[in-house]
C-alpha cells in the first residue's frame, strides 16, 4: 500500500527544522512534506498555500503551535484531509490581553529582534532543555532565517485566526491531539478540551516536555505520529 502524503506544519518562528526528526522518523510511513508558513499574513492563507503545495488527492496534516492553526483551517480542504495532529496548539481564538501582547512584541521586534527571540525561550523550552546548547542554537537558527518581517506577518495571522471550537464536532478522520505536560503557552486542558469535542481523538501528553514537543520529545512524537497514520488505512 503507497505511504499516506503528509503536510507537516510548524510554528511561529519555525522552519523545517522543527520537524526534522519526524521527517527522517517517519520515512517509512509517509511522504512528508514541510509547508512554508513565512510569506503569508493570515491563517487562510497559510492554509491555501500549503495546500496548493501538496502533491494531487488526500493527504494527512500535522501543526504545531501556529501550525495547528493552519491545520485547523486546512482540515477544511474538502475531501482531502484523512488525518489530523495537533500538537501544543489551541482551537480558540486569541483574546484581546493575548492579541495586545502579541502587538507589544511586534513593536520589539522592530527595533530588537533577537531581544524578542531570548524573551521566547523560556516559553517555548522546558527549563531543562535552556541548557540543551544544540536544541536552543536551532530555536534560534530558525527564528533569525524565519526574520522580522516573517514574525510580523505570522503574528498578524495569529491574532487574526477565527475560534475554531465550533468546527471540531464535525472533524470526523482520525485526530491525534498531543503536548508536552509543562507546557505553558498551551496547557493541557486546553488540548484536553479539543479531545473532548473531536469524536474518536487521541489524547497524549508528554512528560518532560515544553510547548516545542517535536523537538524536545522527538522520539515520543514520532512514535505517536506513527501510531496515527497507521490508523488512516482502517
Amino acid at each position: 500500500m503507497a505511504k499516506p502524503n503528509l503536510m507537516l506544519v510548524p510554528g511561529l518562528l519555525c522552519d523545517q527544522r522543527l520537524w526534522q526528526a519526524q521527517v527522517e522518523g517517519l520515512r517509512h510511513s509517509a511522504e512528508c512534506k514541510v509547508a512554508d508558513v513565512a510569506a503569508a499574513d493570515s491563517v487562510v492563507a497559510m492554509a491555501t498555500a500549503a495546500i496548493a503545495k501538496m502533491p494531487p488527492g488526500p493527504f494527512a496534516v500535522a501543526g504545531l503551535s501556529m501550525g495547528g492553526y493552519v491545520a485547523l483551517e486546512v482540515r477544511q480542504a474538502p475531501n482531502r484531509v484523512i488525518g489530523l495532529a495537533l500538537l501544543d496548539t489551541n482551537a480558540r481564538a486569541d483574546t484581546d490581553q493575548a492579541a495586545d501582547d502579541r502587538r507589544r512584541m511586534m513593536k520589539m521586534a522592530e527595533t530588537d529582534f533577537e531581544r524578542v527571540v531570548n524573551a521566547l525561550l523560556p516559553k517555548l523550552l522546558l527549563p531543562a532543555h535552556l541548557r540543551n546548547a544544540a536544541l536552543v542554537a536551532t530555536v534560534k537558527a530558525m527564528a533569525a532565517a524565519t526574520g522580522k518581517d516573517a514574525y510580523r506577518r505570522q503574528q498578524e495571522a495569529i491574532i487574526g485566526r477565527p475560534d475554531s471550537r465550533p468546527g471540531l464536532a464535525k472533524i470526523r478522520c482520525p485526530a491525534l491531539v498531543l503536548c508536552g505536560r509543562e507546557d505553558t503557552l498551551t496547557p493541557v486542558a486546553l488540548h484536553q478540551e479539543m479531545a473532548n469535542a473531536i469524536a474518536g481523538s487521541r489524547l497524549v501528553v508528554a512528560d518532560q516536555c515544553g510547548h516545542l514537543s517535536a523537538l524536545e520529545q522527538p522520539q515520543l512524537v514520532t512514535m505517536n505520529l506513527v501510531h496515527w497514520l497507521s490508523g488512516l488505512a482502517r
